[in-house]
């Protein structure tokens, strides 16, 4: 056949194996209801590292707005030549390189992969988890999304203070967290009930 055929089955393939966003990504019933695989895994999350659901999606969408192949713009060289990202964020998560692969070492889960939702949610669980012996609450998203950003040394020297910026991202994380938590205590039955039906 020909080798541009190859090349547009292939092209097609891959996009047809990527993950779009949640049509409603306001409404974590929504979300939850649509991504069954998704509300899956952030159940798994929170039994492993008590991260609720609501405070774990809040996350989610601040960092990467449910993209699954996210991450941070181009610098540009001369004001238009796209340059190198500021970071090595990437995915659902928006983890750095060298954390995730803190993560992998410490889980045993090598396979990892920032794209996977189910690995991402496991990772925001874990690193979230690590606040809770320094006195975090799992439902403070506020703080929790700042040692997120700053890492637990940052936040402990409250780097983030000369980051007003930071912070008003960190309260909309709190106020979305919120939000979300009002609407999953209002369909938690309802897909908990769903749950064991969807394979």
């Amino acid at each position: 056949m020909d080798k541009r055929f190859w090349v547009f089955f292939v092209i097609l393939l891959f996009a047809g194996c990527k993950t779009a966003p949640p049509k409603s990504p306001e409404n974590i019933c929504d979300i939850f209801t649509e991504k069954r695989s998704w509300y899956k895994a952030a159940i798994r999350s929170e039994k492993r590292w008590k991260l609720p659901p609501y405070v774990l999606m809040a996350f989610v969408y601040q960092e990467s707005s449910f993209q699954q192949d996210a991450k941070p713009e181009r610098q540009k060289l001369l004001g238009f030549i796209p340059w190198f990202r500021p970071s090595t964020a990437k995915g659902y998560s928006q983890a750095l390189t060298k954390t995730w692969d803190d993560y992998k070492e410490e889980t045993g889960n090598s396979g990892a992969n920032r794209t996977d939702f189910k690995d991402s949610a496991d990772f925001i669980g874990w690193y979230a988890s690590k606040g809770y012996y320094q006195g975090f609450e799992r439902t403070d998203a506020r703080n929790l999304y700042l040692a997120y950003h700053e890492g637990y040394g940052g936040f402990k020297k409250k780097t983030y203070r000369k980051k007003q910026w930071l912070i008003r991202v960190a309260d909309r994380v709190q106020a979305r967290s919120e939000k979300y938590q009002k609407q999953y205590w209002g369909c938690a039955k309802d897909l908990q009930k769903k749950r064991f039906w969807i394979f």
